[in-house]
């Protein structure tokens, strides 16, 4: 008699089966055996939608009941609220109320029963949570390309803390690194006029400005929830100051709000495809 161990690997645990030979007699015809393999299991491929609300549910852990929440607006913000209104549908979260960023916001928190109130009622703000469209290495970031700028820096302004969830495809060197919208709140009034002197401030960055239309091929502009338009900024290279640069558009007459959001979070989560990251300041 002899023996022999086969060592079987799976992706979550690894077990030894003894595996006993014994002698077969000359006479014995023993039954043609089949290959026998073994295929690796790879990990789950996760989708962007996935890593989003896994860095949902990781801002989720930071709320308790009884909290004054800031609710944002976007892809991202939308899985934070459907988290909370699940977490209030079963108890585990009470008592909360929340202060909606854009009238989408606030359709979706009322249909999932969550007590809402505004910036007038509650001015002190205890935890925001909100998406954002690039985090730079310093936590300063670019949001409103949902177009909800105006009301997400005035409820994030207001607030105690600030969390940012995102995927890792949001994270740039620069703002205004990723090539895609930086976003300006414009009234309506002589919008091409503001649109032209934009453009002109970052004339050196390779910055093209343009008026955001509803989309689908239409000509026609789109609105906020304040009755404005946006202009999006789209820069070749990254803007290097920041601070100065969201000081150079506000003073701008005609302005009403810029997406640089600078020096606001207190803390961004990264879902990438190694795990959930916490990045502070």
């Amino acid at each position: 008699m002899a023996s022999l161990s086969l060592q079987l690997s799976s992706l979550h645990h690894t077990s030894t089966i003894p595996l006993v030979l014994r002698a077969t007699p000359r006479y014995i015809r023993t039954p043609t055996q089949k290959p026998f393999s073994i295929r690796s299991q790879s990990a789950p491929v996760l989708s962007q939608d996935d890593l989003k609300k896994l860095a949902a549910d990781k801002a989720v852990e930071s709320v308790k009941s009884g909290m004054i929440l800031g609710l944002g607006t976007g892809s991202t913000a939308a899985f934070v609220v459907d988290k909370l209104g699940q977490l209030l549908t079963t108890g585990q979260l009470s008592n909360i109320i929340g202060i909606p960023t854009s009238k989408r916001t606030q359709e979706q928190a009322a249909s999932l029963n969550i007590p809402l109130s505004t910036l007038d009622m509650h001015p002190h703000i205890d935890l925001a949570i909100d998406g954002a469209d690039e985090v730079d290495p310093n936590l300063d970031l670019v949001k409103g390309r949902g177009g909800a700028l105006l009301r997400e820096k005035m409820v994030e302004a207001a607030s105690s803390s600030f969390i940012v969830v995102a995927d890792d495809s949001k994270l740039v060197s620069g703002l205004g690194g990723s090539g895609l919208a930086m976003p300006v709140e414009v009234v309506q009034f002589c919008w091409k006029y503001n649109l032209v002197r934009l453009e002109g401030l970052f004339k050196e960055l390779g910055c093209e400005a343009k008026l955001r239309l509803v989309g689908d091929g239409s000509e026609k502009p789109y609105v906020t929830d304040n009755g404005n338009y946006i202009v999006d900024l789209f820069f070749k290279n990254p803007i290097k100051d920041g601070f100065g640069a969201g000081k150079e558009i506000s003073a701008l007459e005609g302005v009403v709000e810029h997406g640089l959001f600078l020096g606001m979070a207190t803390s961004v989560i990264i879902a990438g495809k190694s795990g959930v990251e916490v990045m502070t300041k």
